[in-house]
């Protein structure tokens, strides 16, 4: 039997003789707290020890208890709690502690496989460093180089690879380069310390040329013992040249690659930065040299920019040449065999353009879906239906990892609920995930659902990677704006993936995350009172908010859906720079053209989520486009924002 089924099913069978619990939650949260804060005398375990989440609490007291705890304890509360995340925390706790104190025979006993995080992954390779040299020497020397400093929990495994040589001053020049790239001067300063006499002339031209990169042009040409320290002294200072100044860097690079002989694979490591950089940047008259160094490049980035360049100057020739190109796997993305399709359909060659359009089509993506268009044919939604009854609902709702997600809910932990539903999803079968993904969605619980989606890569599960997540609020406050709903609705998908706590990192709050001051802003002109940081949160207030932010940008862009969902995500200062720059006579061009990369995804991935959304609604895709054809035909320029 496999693991994940041997789990499933002793995990059903362990939760039948107890489906009830004695202690009641409030008991549990309470007895919680006061674990985290290791306050024992206010806990009796005994009360609480029926309870669902008693592991929680007896987790914290072992976690208090190391490094004293005996391996033998650890991984008996491992083997207990295998579909929780719980054993796994408590070993990496384990290894973390017992590594702090030195204790590598405890760290032996209790891992099982290389851990996760830097700190454990250098105890557990000192712990194992003279059964598994080989592999200790491999980790070690990947962990050693890096441009940061390392935790001191890597102190003892780096001297011990030190003393062995496997650290030399080879590695410690590599590092220094990386830190010097990185302009990390403090590591730097520490790793130059560290290197012998030999090297002494390469510090002072790594010394030199950073005080003034103009000295790359006449450092020697061997530096180092045997030449060692050339190559990364030049990849390191032309990558750094490179991010500061690009316009230099190339003048730079035109002089130093005829004068160096470094290998090919150090030449094309300095060539694909600079060629990425002086497309991004537009250096004037580089691009000559950009397309004489791109075929041996095999850069996506890279190609993805020379056609980019091209599409912008309408060079279908180019656009044709650089696609056919391309590595393999990247040419035939939807989105490369559109634009070949779009190039060919220009240079006149009907045959070849339909059959690139076809291969396109078969995508579910913005493209495919523009694509599919092209021919006349209904979108692709390659939709994966899946069927489930009560006696399946009913037996997954009595799993352990169920009841325990169910009471770290009703508790107010949704953080560890979410722990503990991704754990059994992770570990879970392909059919018991989809019956868990099954439960999820008659629950309700929509971001757990989208969640558990990803986790198990139920690409296709159209009806659980989009659910009707408060259908009726978008379709009420979407009429009431005389916003599309269906548009509201995958840019909420898109924001928080329906997660009404979501909170980004700037700041951004809710289903649509709204701006604090945007939602107070919008609050006003709508006659209510400032949300706050807390009431924004709320579903419907934030759906009615961002529905009427939306319904402004549509308003800006007189109704056009592209405009709008690009400005919703950059802002419309941004968008109305875009459309001023240039006429573009098509909808896909200027999707193209968008700078920024995080912008141009979001507005595919929204314009095609609205697709789906609409045609899950309609029960098939027929008639569903991206966009109307006014949104398709008008010239995306400056004429495009409304005028007051």
């Amino acid at each position: 039997m496999p693991r994940t089924a041997r789990v499933f099913s002793i995990a059903f069978m362990a939760c039948l003789p107890n489906l009830s619990w004695a202690a009641s939650d409030s008991a549990l949260r309470d007895a919680l707290e006061a674990a985290r804060n290791q306050q024992w005398d206010r806990i009796d375990m005994a009360a609480i020890a029926d309870h669902p989440l008693s592991g929680y609490v007896t987790y914290h007291r072992l976690r208090g208890q190391l490094p004293d705890l005996s391996p033998d304890a650890v991984n008996r509360y491992v083997d207990v709690h295998r579909d929780s995340p719980l054993g796994e925390w408590l070993r990496g706790q384990a290894i973390e502690r017992y590594g702090d104190a030195g204790q590598f025979g405890d760290v032996r006993a209790v891992s099982d496989g290389e851990p996760s995080g830097t700190a454990r992954q250098c105890y557990y390779h000192t712990a194992h460093f003279d059964s598994a040299p080989q592999q200790a020497a491999d980790a070690g020397l990947r962990l050693w180089t890096v441009a940061q400093s390392q935790p001191s929990a890597c102190d003892t495994l780096f001297e011990r690879l030190r003393a062995n040589g496997t650290i030399d001053d080879e590695a410690v020049w590599d590092r220094l380069m990386l830190a010097w790239q990185a302009d990390n001067t403090r590591l730097a300063d520490y790793l130059s310390d560290q290197l012998s006499g030999a090297w002494q002339t390469a510090i002072d031209t790594y010394e030199a040329a950073d005080s003034d990169p103009e000295k790359l042009l006449s450092s020697p040409t061997c530096l180092g013992p045997e030449c060692a320290a050339t190559s990364p002294f030049y990849q390191a200072g032309m990558q750094r040249l490179i991010q500061e100044d690009t316009s230099q860097a190339f003048a730079y690079w035109r002089t130093l690659d005829d004068r160096l002989r470094l290998l090919p694979s150090d030449q094309q490591r300095i060539e694909e930065a600079l060629a990425y950089y002086v497309l991004v940047r537009e250096v004037p008259d580089s691009m000559a040299w950009v397309d004489s160094v791109l075929p041996r490049l095999d850069s996506e980035r890279v190609f993805e920019l020379r056609v980019r360049r091209a599409l912008q100057a309408r060079q279908w020739e180019n656009v044709r040449q650089w696609i056919t190109r391309m590595p393999g796997d990247q040419q035939q993305e939807a989105r490369w065999q559109y634009w070949l399709a779009r190039a060919n359909d220009q240079l006149g060659n009907q045959d070849a353009a339909a059959t690139h359009f076809q291969q396109a089509a078969d995508e579910r993506s913005f493209y495919g879906f523009a694509a599919a268009e092209r021919l006349g044919q209904p979108l692709a939604l390659n939709n994966e239906r899946f069927y489930f009854d009560e006696a399946s609902r009913q037996r997954i709702a009595e799993l352990p990892v169920v009841q325990r997600t169910q009471a770290l809910m009703r508790i107010g932990e949704d953080g560890l609920a979410n722990s503990e539903w991704l754990h059994a999803v992770q570990q879970a079968s392909t059919e018991e995930a989809r019956a868990l993904a099954d439960f999820a969605a008659a629950q309700d619980w929509h971001a757990r659902l989208v969640q558990t989606t990803i986790a198990a890569g139920m690409w296709d599960a159209l009806e659980w990677r989009f659910p009707q997540a408060y259908h009726d609020d978008f379709i009420h406050w979407g009429r009431l704006s005389g916003v599309d709903p269906y548009l509201l609705m995958a840019i909420t998908r898109r924001e928080s993936a329906y997660n009404a706590n979501a909170l980004s990192p700037a700041g951004a709050r809710g289903l649509m995350q709204l701006m604090p001051g945007t939602a107070a802003q919008v609050s006003r002109e709508i006659g209510l009172e400032d949300p706050g940081l807390y009431g924004v949160l709320d579903p419907e207030l934030n759906i009615r908010l961002g529905s009427t932010y939306l319904r402004d940008k549509l308003q800006r862009y007189q109704g056009n859906r592209l405009a709008a969902t690009a400005a919703y995500n950059a802002g419309p200062g941004r968008v109305d720079r875009w459309l001023g720059d240039n006429s573009i006579e098509a909808f896909d061009l200027f999707v193209e053209r968008i700078p920024y990369r995080e912008t141009r995804n979001y507005v595919q991935a929204v314009l095609a989520y609205r697709a789906i959304f609409e045609s899950l609604a309609n029960g098939s895709s027929d008639g569903v486009t991206l966009l109307s054809e006014g949104e398709k035909q008008v010239r995306y320029d400056h004429a495009l924002v409304a005028r007051n």
